[in-house]
């Protein structure tokens, strides 16, 4: 027997592990979270502060929470629909009561830092449950808090399904432990994420039921996945969109223009979709998603993956290549199965019921916690975007402090037209829109602030547009200009006029 195999088989009884939260405060993986989740803060909050957050997402959902937390509507100026009609994210109403304490955008932050890193613990768990010892299922711990994707999506402004991702892993553990209750309550938290999480959630089902034996568990998770998935895409999301389907669906164009006619066309016209599914960037995504991991997937052990199926094939079909990285959160719903089928294979290995790909290497017999966290470590130097932050991040340094001391100037509650890069800065009011060179504005008039930036116009814009604007505002009696410094605008309107 190898080192390896003898230092997996030194462990005391996993149940007994998983239970006892005798010494949860001195736990290494407690340490971990907790340091992981202040790292993130602080990484997403310079990132914030260095005006490199967007609109879309951070302005849209900060808007969303304070306009919840004053008792107004959520009506998202940005997208110019209700909250529900979005995403029909019902988790930011509990998420709102923060800004009850006190309205700040650095809530989301925070939210999403620790919701983020803590997924760790249910990762930790699971692995335990399964039989590993302690020390690799810390090193599988170090492969969750190390994955490129959960460090980049920290610092892609706010996504609410970053809570779904520690309540994933925590379903999953509830079913294995036959904790029923926890699991409705975990799943009831992902749908309350992001409506498409209900397809991931169905498909976890028929895992469950099917190869996990989690009769009870798969079940319900299958009928209350495909239930919600059925209610929200075709009553909430419509009823709170004019009468209209989520706008997402247009990446989807050449299948349908409804999740119904999608549905149907990739069963009756599947060539319509081999072209995509067989390319080279398909391959290539394929391969960002699985090299963090790879020497510890066993091909006999991969039927977690079959609740990631959804969401990977929603990513493959889109016409939107953010869809296919380790930068955006559309991969987040797969992370913990694949980290689940990691777990699985590693376990049947430990009891000689199948090899991971490690085990054919000539190092297997190296410490495999030590090799887990390694490898762990080199795919997050060669592909976590941490290098951001000595380069693009510092674009826009030089203006920084005129876009301060021009946001500062903005003394009410009243309308603002400015760049998407500012705009999370002011989403506490009802009404925020950005400057778009393809969508000029129409009407001047309805905004009591123009906040510019002709130096770096942000998404959407480009400096010609905001020079032109520049101009039209000089030339508008209505408009008087209150602040210009470093090429930063700030006109301001006079009702009078």
């Amino acid at each position: 027997m190898s080192f390896k195999k003898a230092h997996q088989f030194s462990k005391p009884a996993p149940a007994k592990t998983v239970s006892n939260f005798k010494h949860l405060k001195y736990h290494p993986v407690i340490w971990s979270i907790a340091l992981v989740s202040l790292i993130f803060f602080l990484c997403s909050s310079i990132r914030h502060a260095l005006f490199e957050s967007n609109a879309f997402e951070l302005g849209i959902y900060d808007q969303v929470a304070y306009l919840i937390s004053q008792g107004q509507t959520p009506f998202s100026s940005f997208l110019e629909i209700h909250h529900m009609g979005n995403h029909a994210a019902g988790v930011m109403y509990p998420v709102a009561l923060l800004y009850k304490i006190y309205p700040d955008v650095h809530w989301l932050l925070l939210v999403q830092a620790v919701s983020l890193a803590l997924g760790a613990w249910p990762v930790w768990s699971l692995a335990r449950q399964a039989g590993l010892n302690n020390s690799i299922s810390r090193a599988i711990a170090c492969i969750y808090l190390l994955y490129p994707l959960v460090f980049n999506v920290n610092l892609f402004d706010f996504h609410p399904e970053v809570i779904a991702l520690p309540a994933l892993l925590a379903a999953i553990l509830a079913a294995r432990l036959n904790k029923t209750l926890w699991f409705c309550a975990a799943i009831v938290l992902v749908l309350s994420c992001k409506a498409v999480l209900s397809l991931t959630v169905a498909a976890m089902g028929l895992w469950l039921l099917c190869f996990d034996k989690k009769r009870n568990c798969g079940l319900i998770a299958l009928f209350l996945g495909a239930g919600w998935f059925l209610i929200a895409t075709q009553a909430v999301i419509p009823y709170f969109n004019q009468g209209r389907e989520h706008a997402g669906i247009a990446r989807y164009g050449y299948l349908g223009h409804s999740v119904l006619e999608i549905a149907v066309n990739l069963i009756l016209k599947p060539n319509l979709v081999l072209g995509r599914l067989f390319s080279l960037d398909t391959f290539e995504y394929l391969a960002l998603l699985v090299l963090p991991v790879i020497w510890w997937l066993s091909p006999r052990h991969l039927s977690p993956l079959i609740s990631a199926v959804p969401m990977l094939a929603m990513n493959i079909l889109s016409d939107i290549p953010a869809q296919r990285d380790l930068i955006h959160q559309y991969s987040i719903p797969i992370l913990p199965f694949l980290l689940v089928a990691v777990i699985s294979s590693l376990a049947a290995s430990n009891q000689e019921k199948g090899k991971t790909i490690f085990d054919t290497l000539p190092i297997s017999n190296y410490p495999l916690p030590r090799v887990i966290v390694i490898w762990s470590v080199i795919g997050f130097l060669a592909l976590a975007k941490y290098g951001y932050f000595w380069t693009i991040y510092l674009d826009s340094l030089a203006s920084l402090p005129a876009t301060r001391e021009a946001i500062s100037l903005v003394e009410t509650k009243g309308s603002v037209l400015t760049t998407s890069h500012i705009a999370p800065h002011l989403t506490h009011r009802p009404v925020v829109k950005l400057t778009q060179a393809h969508a000029p504005p129409t009407n001047l008039a309805e905004f009591e602030y123009v906040l510019l930036n002709l130096r770096y116009p942000g998404w959407m814009s480009d400096r010609e547009f905001v020079k032109n604007l520049v101009t039209k505002l000089q030339n508008t009696p209505q408009f008087q200009l209150k602040y210009q410094r470093d090429d930063i605008y700030l006109f301001t309107q006079n009702p009078h006029k």
